[in-house]
This record gives C-alpha cells, sequence and structure tokens, in this order.
C-alpha cells in the first residue's frame, strides 16, 4: 500500500482482503447497472452520488476499501471520505483489477457476474 493524492492510501488488489464484515468493508461506488452485471462478494454498494447522504451507513473504525471500475471515482470518493473522518483505501484498478486477478464476480442471486 502507498500513499497517493490527496493522502489517500491506495492498495493493489492482491492486498485487499476476500472476505468482508463488519470490521472490513469493501464499498463499491459505482453505479447501480455496474453492480448488477457483477459484483465483489461481500461487497457493500454505495453509488458515488450517493455517498454524501448515506456516509452514516459506514462505520469509521472499520478498514474501508473503496473501489469502482478501473480506479479514478473510488479516488474521488476516497479523498472526500478521507475529509469527513475516513481512513479509506482505494482499490488500484477496480473491479477491472479484481476480476484480472481471477477474484470471483457475483451477481445479487450469487450466481457469476461480470464486470
Amino acid at each position: 500500500m502507498n500513499d497517493s493524492e490527496g493522502g489517500v492510501v491506495e492498495a493493489d488488489v492482491a492486498e485487499v482482503p476476500t472476505s468482508f464484515d463488519e470490521s472490513v468493508i469493501l464499498l463499491d461506488v459505482r453505479e447501480d447497472d455496474e453492480w448488477q452485471r457483477g459484483h465483489a462478494d461481500g461487497a457493500r454498494h454505495i453509488p458515488m452520488g450517493d455517498v454524501p447522504a448515506r456516509m452514516g451507513e459506514l462505520d469509521s473504525d472499520a478498514t474501508l476499501y473503496v473501489v469502482c471500475h478501473a480506479g479514478g471515482r473510488s479516488m474521488r470518493v476516497a479523498q472526500y471520505l478521507a475529509r469527513n473522518g475516513f481512513d479509506p483505501i482505494n482499490v488500484t484498478g477496480g473491479m477491472l483489477a479484481w476480476s484480472g486477478a481471477g477474484r470471483r464476480v457475483v451477481t445479487d442471486d450469487g450466481t457469476d457476474g461480470t464486470v
């Protein structure tokens, strides 16, 4: 992991856990249609535009990874969260890197999804 723009730490997908709970959150900030095509199993979905209104759903004590399609939107959300008391980690390469690393992508019903 390394510091990036705006003081936000970035992590290569290999450094991101594959399971999530209350203490480790993978926040997917992609749009609804992207989420429905496929996402990481156990990820939490809050579209980028909804994050300011829904920050209360995130535990500021949890390890918080932020992901989008390729890493740009998630970096902007991570910078916003960092300014609002969180210590987010941006996932470099986004869901493209997640999928490219052979990690499972699922749909809401648990079947295989696509990025």
